[in-house]
């Protein structure tokens, strides 16, 4: 396998879109890879991919019928296997058809939710599913049964060394994310009441941007509260707070919490997707949508430095054993690889896979 192409077909640049960017940087050097992002998320996907690759710029097909621009442009990369990013299960249908007409397609899916209209005639066209998460997994296998699906587990870039975590006060909590209903961050607002008006000493602060921040930013009013909007370095606000928080109500495994977790920070997350499984006991995880929950979690953080120090330890220890993005790039470029090696052609609408676990 000499050449794959990426396709990033996506309205808003967050952890689907650091994945696929990952990936790219960490395929081996031998070979050659191009990425084709919609114009939406263009900036952001070539300041994370920086030389690593070639990249062409299409405009958006998210929710549309056809994608003409990537088919085209695919046409012109004739790459060995194309991987295509699933934001969801209903949106990039124009995308995965483009990529199956020109060569084997790989495609990982990041959310579950509604299949949208006719995903699965276009699912049963790629070749091969990667899937971060096991809910994942069996929405992949009701939309194109029979199809080969490789379960990959998600991964980060990890710092040579974790934080230093101070016993200050404010104690300072970070969160990251898109600002829309299903990161929670309206639930992290309630706890911020909650705690300071027990007189706890906080102060939040929130990276990211999208449709709600209006709405957010009113309800943090005469709170200690900032939204800082979109950053490109994540790993600074990590190295400059003392407790993490995504009280996610729906996500297959937050990239940004694994990302904190490695930077050796006590963190406070839901219990969506995998992530009950794959942190264990080494984060503070909570019933998705449970505001008195979330506050007794970070309740017991902001009054306790040395649980704060404990549980940074162990989440890094954690994620250097398990949450590399190396290895996820190892495992995904398996998956290309094979993938690529059948050669066999894309099955034609009506026409099913064979299984090939």
């Amino acid at each position: 396998m000499r050449h794959v192409a990426f396709v990033i077909d996506s309205e808003a640049f967050g952890g689907a879109e650091v994945y696929a960017t990952l990936l790219v940087r960490h395929l081996p050097a031998g070979v050659h890879r191009t990425v084709v992002v919609s114009d939406p998320v263009a900036g952001p996907v070539c300041a994370a991919v920086g030389e690593t690759a070639d990249v062409v710029v299409v405009p958006p097909s998210r929710h549309r019928p056809v994608a003409p621009w990537l088919s085209r442009t695919l046409v012109g990369l004739a790459p060995d296997v194309v991987h295509v990013n699933l934001v969801d299960p209903g949106g990039n249908r124009a995308a995965l058809m483009a990529a199956a007409d020109v060569a084997p397609t790989v495609a990982t899916l990041h959310l579950t939710g509604a299949d949208g209209p006719g995903p699965a005639d276009a699912y049963r066209r790629v070749s091969c599913f990667t899937a971060p998460s096991a809910a994942i997994a069996a929405q992949l296998a009701r939309l194109a049964p029979g199809a080969p699906i490789v379960r990959v587990r998600s991964g980060v870039d990890l710092p040579a060394e974790g934080v230093c975590l101070r016993d200050r006060s404010p104690v300072v909590i970070g969160g990251v994310g898109r600002l829309t209903a299903q990161k929670g961050f309206d639930l992290l607002i309630q706890a911020a009441a909650e705690l300071t008006q027990e007189g706890l000493p906080i102060r939040i602060v929130v990276a990211g941007r999208g449709r709600d921040r209006d709405v957010l930013a009113h309800a943090a009013e005469d709170l200690p509260v900032t939204f800082i909007g979109h950053i490109q370095d994540v790993g600074a606000l990590l190295r400059d707070v003392d407790v993490f928080c995504l009280p996610s109500r729906n996500e297959a495994l937050s990239l940004t919490l694994l990302e904190a977790m490695g930077h050796g920070l006590p963190c406070v997350s839901t219990a969506v997707g995998d992530t009950a499984a794959e942190v264990g006991s080494d984060a503070l995880v909570v019933p998705p949508g449970d505001p008195a929950a979330l506050t007794a979690a970070l309740r017991r953080l902001v009054a306790d430095a040395g649980t704060r120090r404990e549980l940074g330890r162990r989440a890094r220890v954690r994620a250097l054993a398990a949450f590399d993005a190396r290895r996820m790039a190892a495992d995904t470029f398996a998956v290309l690889t094979r993938t690529a090696a059948a050669r066999q052609p894309s099955p034609g609408p009506g026409e099913r896979p064979v299984a090939s676990r």
